[in-house]
């Protein structure tokens, strides 16, 4: 998987110094920015829009590289993505997740955590425009709606004892439904996305769990709300819920809410001085991670984003 994405991570880069630079006529953040997963959307959430610059009859591709940091955690995220035609966007990620909180972890059982330790994760994306236009449909009720599915692939090191303890898997797939509302004269965008999710932490801590924790797909519904103070700034929120399932888990071991997730939520500043580029600017609360090992404190703290498109 590791070899896979990172071939996939270079057509896609040799793609973009191929592609033809020409002013296009995609508006300004209307194809939204790359979400920690890769897709196009805010930073948490895909939307149903197509990413890069490309519009119908074009071929886009863009890049991107994130990081999130809290008090107890850090979030590293780059990839790619190629959008055809409007209707078609590819994207891959890799995340990087700085977990040393773990090493705590020994402390309950002989896990054999090593110190510093971080978890790797790689998404491969696929998102299909099936109905409506962003901006075409601006002036009327039909939002955008796009399907899409990320394949989801962790590489937990040496916490591999932890996962199965809790009898959580490597791989995982998400599907998801977005409908994004463009209201172009009032400069609003409002999107709604339903994803159907087995994944623990957004795949960090694996997929599923071991009874009596939730081993079976679970409906989780995502919002970002959007206001364009110009042709070129956004200011915004979003909010996504998480399935939770190592909680009851958590609690059969003795252990009370030590593996609750809570749901995520940010605000956000997006930046764009030119077409081809795009800078975010977030405070993110991703509410308790794994609060057995960190002092029950909730995640808050920053995101910033770097994305290229064209």
């Amino acid at each position: 998987m590791k070899h896979a994405t990172s071939a996939l991570a270079l057509a896609l880069a040799g793609l973009t110094c191929g592609l033809a630079q020409a002013d296009t006529g995609k508006l300004r953040l209307t194809g939204g920015v790359s979400s920690i997963d890769g897709a196009a959307g805010g930073g948490l959430t895909p939307w149903a829009v197509i990413g890069t610059n490309a519009t119908e009859g074009e071929i886009g591709a863009s890049a991107h590289i994130s990081r999130a940091s809290t008090q107890d955690y850090g979030l590293t995220t780059y990839g790619a993505a190629l959008g055809f035609k409007d209707r078609i966007e590819l994207s891959v990620a890799r995340q990087d997740f700085n977990a040393s909180p773990a090493i705590a972890l020994n402390g309950i059982a002989p896990f054999g955590v090593t110190p510093g330790q971080h978890i790797k994760m790689d998404i491969v994306g696929v998102k299909v425009r099936v109905a409506g236009d962003a901006v075409l449909d601006s002036d009327t009720l039909m939002p955008q709606i796009a399907v899409g599915l990320e394949y989801k692939h962790t590489r937990p090191g040496s916490l591999g004892s932890v996962f199965n303890f809790l009898g959580t898997k490597t791989s995982g797939v998400d599907v998801y439904v977005s409908a994004t509302k463009l209201f172009l004269a009032q400069g609003i965008l409002v999107n709604g996305t339903l994803r159907a999710t087995k994944a623990n932490q957004n795949g960090l801590l694996g997929f599923g769990s071991n009874a009596p924790g939730r081993d079976s797909y679970s409906l989780q519904p995502e919002f970002s709300v959007a206001y364009l103070l110009s042709k070129n700034v956004a200011v915004g929120a979003e909010y996504r819920f998480k399935p939770n399932n190592l909680e009851s888990l958590g609690r059969a071991a003795g252990l009370g809410d030590a593996l609750r997730e809570d749901n995520w939520k940010d605000i956000f500043i997006a930046w764009a001085p030119s077409k081809n580029l795009s800078l975010t600017l977030a405070y993110v609360d991703l509410g308790r991670v794994v609060p057995g090992i960190t002092g029950n404190r909730k995640q808050k703290g920053a995101y910033l984003s770097a994305q290229v498109a064209f």
